[in-house]
Parts: C-alpha cells; structure tokens; sequence
C-alpha cells in the first residue's frame, strides 16, 4: 500500500478524534506546524524514514522539537504512530490532514507567483476573483520569482493559468522557429 494511501487512512482518523476533542483547529496548526519543520530539515525527514533508528530515539526527538509547541494529542499521535513503526507516513498523514481538512471547511488553495509582490489590493483582488470562479474560501499563497519578467501565475490544484512576460516571450520564441522551419 502507498504511503500516500497509508497516510490519508491515519490523517482521516485524526481529524475524527479531533472533532471528537473539539480540537481540529488546534491539530490542523500543529500538522502545519510539522509540515513547515520537516520541509525545513530533511535530517528529521531521514530519521522519521530510517528503520534502523530505535522507536524510543524517534519519539525523543519528536518531543524534544515539539513537545511544548503542540498540543497532547498531537505528541501522543506522533508516539503512537512511531510505536506502530509508522514513522515514515507521518509527513504524508500530516499533509493528508491538511488536504482533508481543507476539503472539510471548503478551503481552496492556490498559488500566486509574480516577477514582484504583489500589494494587498491586488492579492485581494485575485482572492475574490478566485472566490468568484471556484467557490470556497481562498487560501492565497504569493512568491516572487523575478525570472517571469512581468504578469503571474496562478496555480489552483491542477489547473494553472500563465500570464507571464517570460512565458509570452517563450511562445513567440517558438512561433518564429516553426515559422522559419
């Protein structure tokens, strides 16, 4: 079974017992919480993976980064999931929770990337248009990538609209080559 099957199963479970606790909003923080240190450090992503490392040195670890950043349920989901040598799915249940609970509270995210920033206004702007033609709550992600030369690109999930000089300039780039073929 795929990890990514593994983890949607386990992420599914948490979001139970969390709304069973009337603690979702404070595992999802939590799930970020981990997402944004494990893509932060692959040392901790290897640890987590590695069969050879001890049960009892994993969950050391687990709570000496996050034992008083997260909350009990969160730490004692780690435990367990480390006890049951499951360690290696925790990434992918955490990013499983993030999908489900997104899906949960109708959240749509997407990802605005532009040759500058972009100002409130306009972040504001595309929020609403987003809203407009997707539905759901936008959850707005903006990167700079000065490469694009000038306009953006908006990737939601799998579609994605380019409106960049750079990608302009690439198109006519390959107009004039089959033109001159």
């Amino acid at each position: 079974m795929s990890e990514l099957t593994v983890g949607s199963r386990y992420a599914k479970s948490l979001i139970d017992l969390s709304q069973e606790q009337n603690i979702l909003e404070e595992v999802k923080k939590d799930m970020e919480l981990f997402l944004h240190t494990v893509k932060a450090n692959h040392e901790l992503y290897a640890v987590l993976r590695n069969p050879i490392i001890a049960h009892d040195k994993k969950i050391s670890i687990l709570n000496a980064i996050f034992g008083d950043k997260v909350s009990k349920a969160t730490i004692g989901f780690f435990n367990i999931m480390i006890s049951k040598s499951r360690g290696e799915v925790l990434y992918y249940t955490a990013q499983e929770f993030i999908y489900q609970y997104n899906s949960k509270k109708n959240i749509v995210s997407a990802l605005v990337t532009s040759a500058t920033p972009l100002s409130e206004a306009n972040k504001k702007h595309i929020i609403d248009l987003l809203q407009t033609e997707v539905g759901g709550n936008i959850d707005l992600q903006a990167k700079v990538d000065p490469k694009l030369i000038g306009g953006f690109i908006i990737t939601v999930g799998d579609r994605q609209v380019d409106t960049s000089i750079a990608n302009s300039l690439k198109k006519l780039k390959m107009e004039f080559a089959q033109k001159a073929v």
